[in-house]
């Protein structure tokens, strides 16, 4: 009787064990927090580092239900912006800017009948905007977007801008970007978010740089809008140098932590780090210090196997334009060398110094195989 209690406890503590270790199932949440550094060597020579907070929630993001049904149930209306980026449009300086942007009307054949019918639309949602965002913008001009120069120096890439957008713009004094991230993340992001940290934090320390920008997006779609506060900064003229990548170096960080928002479940990729190099010869990831996650093609891109792990995907990771994404696994902060990897290079990963390190997980395997073999063993002693 007593082998076979002592059998029940040690199987007792391996399913318990067990079921700490793999009982996480993923989920997806309606928050997202990405970082993102942009290598262009082939064009602006720029790095452009960003950290994007959005949410399709208006209770994640804070806007009046009101006006975004509004925004939402207007067909024309494709986006609305609010940024302190340099000349926001074409003909605007030194001035912060809120923008409506809307798509064109097939009936209105010239200048002028474009101008009205968009400066129509504006109207109707300035007010509010305006009392959204506790700023009281002026009209400025109308701009027809004849390609997607918008989209460029607000770095959406066509997001919010394109051809055949017109831009309603209104204009209002320059306010330094610290002090603008500030009020905008007091209004609109709720207390619980703010005070999770997480790449929120690391927005607000970068806000600080002298040339960091920041932009906020209403972008309206079928059943709920994509809400998104950005913060960024160019390094001009920096991409040519970088052979070896730092994506923290770009973010002024020593680490990339999630937010705490998170930590009621597992969400693994509501958390994501994006590292884009372009470059004008073909080149290849290389020496990469971190780890790189198994993949599987799926609908010809590459899916990670293993989500409960931490590493990087690269597609592709060779060519003129190379993509990396890191995901955090069940990890909740990754350190600065964890990141780094080079370019041109000949081998994929970087030789690692051989040690002995032991995390959670491990020792969380370790005993239930030691749980295991023991409770093997004494049943078989017992039992033959």
């Amino acid at each position: 009787m007593q082998k076979i209690m002592v059998l029940l406890g040690l199987i007792g503590i391996l399913v318990f064990t067990t079921n700490y270790a793999y009982s996480q199932e993923m989920s997806l949440a309606t928050f997202q927090e990405t970082a993102q550094v942009i290598i262009d060597k082939s064009i602006s020579q720029n790095v452009t580092a960003s950290i994007a907070l959005q949410s399709t929630s208006i209770q994640e993001i804070k806007i009046p239900a009101e006006l975004e049904q509004k925004i939402r149930e207007n067909n024309r209306i494709t986006a609305i912006v609010l940024t302190n980026q340099n000349q926001c449009i074409l003909g605007v300086y030194d001035e912060s800017c809120i923008i409506i942007n809307v798509a064109r009307d097939p009936a209105d054949e010239d200048f002028s009948a474009i101008q009205n019918s968009t400066k129509k639309i504006a109207e109707l949602f300035i007010d509010e905007v305006n009392q959204t965002f506790d700023t009281n913008a002026k009209f400025h001009s109308i701009f027809i977007q004849s390609n997607d120069e918008l989209g460029r120096a607000l770095e959406t890439s066509g997001t919010i801008s394109g051809r055949g957008t017109i831009s309603a713009v209104y204009t209002m004094p320059m306010e330094d970007t610290e002090s603008m991230y500030e009020k905008i993340s007091a209004l609109l992001l709720p207390k619980v978010i703010r005070e999770s940290g997480g790449f929120y934090d690391i927005a607000k320390n970068l806000s600080k740089e002298e040339k960091s920008k920041m932009t906020f997006s209403i972008i309206p779609l079928e059943n709920k809008s994509l809400l998104q506060l950005k913060l960024s900064i160019d390094y001009p003229n920096m991409a040519s140098s970088v052979k070896e990548v730092s994506p923290l170096e770009f973010l002024k960080a020593e680490k990339l932590e999630r937010s705490d928002y998170f930590s009621i479940g597992f969400y693994p990729l509501n958390s994501i780090l994006q590292v884009v190099i372009l470059s004008p010869e073909s080149t290849n990831v290389s020496d990469v210090r971190g780890n790189i996650i198994p993949t599987q093609i799926t609908d010809g891109e590459k899916i990670p196997k293993e989500i409960t792990k931490e590493g990087w995907i690269f597609d592709p990771e060779q060519g003129g334009k190379i993509q990396g994404k890191y995901i955090f696994g069940e990890r909740t902060s990754i350190n600065k060398d964890e990141l780094v990897f080079s370019l041109g290079g000949i081998e994929l990963i970087a030789p690692k110094n051989i040690g002995t390190s032991f995390d959670e997980s491990t020792i969380i395997v370790i005993i239930i195989t030691v749980i295991a073999i023991a409770a093997a063993v004494f049943y078989l002693k017992g039992y033959k």
